[in-house]
């Protein structure tokens, strides 16, 4: 159903690039990890229940049962909304129990850090924002959730969280991602000798995790679960419920649906592997520092090579502004604009000797010229009257939040960003593959960090 997909999208963005599974906890906390006490309880976080009970200590911060159950039913109904296989119960639990585990680390590093917490009114814009872009109303929006079971109270910490949780991530990871020139060069010239070959894939995957620091005992029983996992897909199971059981992925729970990908964003080793591979095959296991990979090509699929110049139009602009002041009123000023045009109109006077005397804008000394400009680097109200004139001709009287203008065209050019566009697209594909490597390697050093003890239910 739509209206359940956009709850189910927001609900598992707060776990989507989370740190997957680690099946055996901690055994024993770092020497300095704190002592289990009152803590940082995130928004949403149930206190003071008496059935309730303690499922899994983080530091000095505790999970419930009653919250490891409330997100197990949100996932439930989602993927029954979706059609998607359900995993065991156990294996649902474990992957759920996990994801909240490294979602309360990193509330609680971000405590540390003492970044501010969401007010009510940056997360109502961030929720109008959400409603605009599945063009509905906020309360329409909230009807449809609540129709199909999600609460809006819930949706509105999930979408909290999920805000802070990017907050500390730009600030842990985002922006210390730097991209050289030479990298960029690099990237543009293979991109032009594999562009007769360009492909993209929709991929899905299993990871079974490797935990900081295990023994090679411990690596030899993560090896076998993804042995385990490669035997049931060979003889014929189904690759997404498979997932969920095995995987330690985030996406585990959407059965390993990772979604269509260009493989120069992969990891080098994945998109060989890949290429090797005809929609509906698997991949090995591919080792890595995170753990054991099981990759399977769903589909994928040629995209053609543009060679489209991307012009774009550039207008040279002159205006005259005149500012509402305690002493020159909206009336005044429209009023003082309106003759200065008709004294425009009559030729009695050039536009650049009315700008130099009577513009209220830093351009009066240049006669109101402000030099060639992009689309996008006035306001809107301004752009709009520009855009209507040709060359040489002089707008009516204009409104913009600045004050009152006149707008004369002076001329206009085309300008080829092509190089500039193709540079700037091929630094954000390389941005992306090193943000990907080093949010999974970040999450998984705060996961370890954690003091993590699971408690038994009686």
């Amino acid at each position: 159903m739509h209206q359940l997909k956009i709850a189910a999208l927001l609900l598992c963005a707060v776990s989507a690039g989370q740190a997957g599974a680690q099946t055996t906890p901690a055994a024993t906390p770092p020497a300095a990890a704190a002592k289990p006490g009152a803590g940082f309880i995130p928004p949403g976080a149930k206190t003071g229940n008496a059935i309730d009970s303690i499922a899994v200590v983080v530091n000095d911060d505790v999970i419930t049962r009653n919250e490891v159950a409330t997100r197990i039913k949100a996932i439930e109904t989602r993927m029954k909304a979706q059609n998607a296989p359900m995993p065991d119960p156990a294996d649902m639990q474990r992957q759920v129990l996990e994801a909240m585990i490294v979602e309360r680390a990193q509330y609680q590093l971000a405590k540390e850090m003492g970044m501010r917490p969401v007010d009510d009114t940056q997360l109502d814009r961030a929720i109008g924002r959400i409603a605009e872009q599945q063009k509905m109303s906020v309360q329409d929006m909230r009807n449809a959730m609540e129709k199909e079971g999600m609460p809006f109270a819930t949706f509105r910490e999930e979408i909290r969280n999920e805000i802070t949780m990017q907050r500390l991530r730009e600030h842990e990871v985002d922006n210390k991602i730097q991209i050289s020139e030479a990298e960029v060069d690099t990237y543009l010239a293979a991109e032009k000798a594999a562009a007769a070959d360009k492909v993209e894939m929709n991929i899905a995957q299993i990871l079974v995790r490797i935990p900081e620091n295990s023994s090679p005992e411990q690596i030899a029983a993560r090896k076998a679960r993804a042995d385990e996992a490669v035997r049931q897909i060979r003889i014929g199971g189904d690759f997404g419920k498979i997932a969920g059981t095995y995987s330690d992925a985030s996406d585990a729970l959407s059965g390993g649906a990772v979604g269509w990908r260009d493989p120069d964003r992969l990891p080098p080793v994945f998109a060989e592997a890949l290429s090797k591979l005809k929609p509906g095959q698997v991949t090995p296991i591919i080792k890595s520092t995170t753990g054991f990979h099981i990759l399977k090509l769903v589909d994928k699929r040629n995209l053609a090579q543009s060679d489209e110049k991307s012009i774009v139009e550039q207008t040279r602009a002159r205006h005259i502004l005149l500012k509402v002041t305690p002493t020159m009123s909206a009336d005044a000023a429209k009023k003082k604009l309106a003759e200065l045009k008709e004294r425009l109109d009559n030729k009695a006077a050039t536009f650049e000797e009315l700008a130099r005397l009577h513009s209220n804008d830093n351009s009066a000394t240049k006669g109101g010229d402000l030099g060639f400009l992009y689309p996008g680097d006035t306001v809107p109200e301004f752009e709009n009257a520009m855009k209507a004139l040709k060359p040489g001709e002089i707008s009516g009287v204009v409104e913009t939040p600045y004050g009152y203008h006149l707008i004369q065209v002076v001329e206009r050019k085309s300008d080829d960003q092509t190089k500039e566009k193709k540079r700037a697209e091929a630094r954000q594909v390389i941005r992306d593959r090193k943000l990907a490597e080093a949010t999974e390697a970040w999450q998984r050093e705060v996961r370890d960090r954690a003091y993590v003890e699971f408690r038994d239910e009686k």
